[in-house]
Formats: C-alpha cells, sequence, structure tokens
C-alpha cells in the first residue's frame, strides 16, 4: 500500500474507532498553532479548517444573500474551543446601551455550547449555555427566569468590520452542568475524542424595533424552530480530534 493512501486510511480508521459507525456530526480538529483574538484569523489553522454555512430560517422571512451571508470554522486546543465566524449583513444594529436589554433584538452571534453533548432541557439551568454575543463583545445568558447575566469570562471575542462583512474570533472556555455563577470550579478542559453539542446563530435587525431574522446552523424541525436558548437537543455533535 502506497504511503499516502495508508495515511488515508489509518486517518479514516481512527475517526471511525472514534465516532463509531453511526456518528452524525462534525470533526473538529486540534489547532496547529496558538489562536490570538484579533479577527484576523491569519492563523495557518484557519487556512486548514474547513468552513460551514449559517442558513436555516429559524424566524423571520426568507432572507438573502445581499441582505445576509454567513459562516464558520472552529477549532481547540488543552485550553478552550475556537470559533471563526465570517458575517455578511449590509445593516450592523446596536439598539440599547445596557447590554442586558432586549440583547436578541440586536445584532449579534449567538454561540450555544453543551459541554458533554447530553442534550435536553436548559431553559433556566446549565445543562447548557446560550451565550449572545453583541457588537461590542458583550456576552448575555439567563441564569434563571427573567434574570440575564454578563458572561464576558466565558467567551472572549474580537470584531473586524471592513463594508458589510464582520469577521469574528472567539474562545470559548467550557463548563459542566454543576457550574454556577461567577465560579469557574466547573471548568472543563478540551481533549481528543471529547464530543460537545454545539450549534450558531445570527440575530439580523435592520433598524427594525425587533430582529427581523433569525438565521442557525442546524435544521430545526417543527413550528417551533427557535427552541435553542431553552432545548439543547437541537444541537450537533462536534467531535475534537488530533
Amino acid at each position: 500500500m502506497k504511503s499516502t493512501n495508508l495515511k488515508i486510511y489509518i486517518v479514516s480508521l481512527f475517526l471511525f474507532n472514534a465516532c463509531g459507525p453511526n456518528f452524525d456530526g462534525k470533526t473538529v480538529k486540534k489547532a496547529s498553532n496558538p489562536i490570538v483574538i484579533d479577527g484576523y484569523h491569519n492563523e495557518s489553522t484557519w487556512n486548514d479548517a474547513e468552513w460551514y454555512d449559517i442558513n436555516n430560517l429559524w424566524l423571520g422571512d426568507a432572507f438573502t444573500k445581499d441582505d445576509f451571508e454567513g459562516r464558520y470554522k472552529l477549532t481547540w486546543d488543552e485550553e478552550a474551543l475556537y470559533l471563526l465566524v465570517e458575517i455578511t449583513d449590509d445593516t450592523l444594529v446596536n439598539n440599547f446601551s445596557n447590554p442586558l436589554e432586549r440583547w436578541w433584538d440586536e445584532d449579534c452571534v449567538e454561540i450555544f455550547i453543551d459541554e458533554d453533548n447530553s442534550g435536553g432541557d436548559h431553559q433556566f439551568n446549565h445543562n447548557a449555555f446560550a451565550y449572545h454575543v453583541d457588537l461590542e463583545g458583550n456576552v448575555v445568558d439567563i441564569i434563571a427566569k427573567d434574570t440575564p447575566k454578563l458572561f464576558n469570562n466565558h467567551v472572549i471575542s474580537k470584531r473586524v468590520t471592513v463594508d458589510n462583512t464582520s469577521v469574528w474570533e472567539f474562545k470559548i472556555l467550557l463548563f459542566n452542568d454543576s457550574f454556577t455563577y461567577n465560579h469557574f470550579d466547573a471548568m472543563v478542559k478540551p481533549s481528543a475524542n471529547k464530543k460537545i453539542g454545539f450549534a450558531l446563530a445570527y440575530c439580523d435587525n435592520d433598524n427594525s424595533e425587533h430582529r427581523e431574522n433569525f438565521i442557525g446552523s442546524v435544521f430545526v424541525e417543527g413550528p417551533d424552530r427557535n427552541r435553542g436558548w431553552k432545548d439543547a437537543g437541537i444541537f450537533e455533535t462536534i467531535l475534537l480530534v488530533d
């Protein structure tokens, strides 16, 4: 067997054993060099990572590529999960000076993380997280009914916008479901063969009182497609690999 074919076979065998024959998700390669959160994505790791689309309408009317287009990449190291998002949006809206006021009605990236890929309810608990990252980098999730809090120490980000295109880089720390607000004893370090529940979405507002579209990375069945904020069962599975 030629060396190139042997390498392909070994990698395929590893993924088969790690994922199982019925694995339905995305594999995320470990970063080959440190990721600097500066919005410029000039590390070789990002060049090697695969783009995935953000194109599933969860709320609102049908949109065109002139109004919105989005895609993303993922990587990881022993400290965090890293996310690169590229958004083409003709209008960026930041209506509220208070980041805890109607954060969902501004332009923002929403990152859904289920650390142990367990699925299930996370409406008012930390079985999973729904991090809303606004244009200024503030990170909002709710910890109980009508109780939003800032999680700026969970997700570090930087956005660079040129014309209608914004590039965001995110460093996402992982926490298990024993997390309590403002405590870090529930932090989990990423590792090879770890499965994580993941989804991504974008709130798009073009100068309206409320967001006009909510566009996700995964297809959600049923009449209520806007349930990622409370139901981790709609997330897809990502698998961390070396």
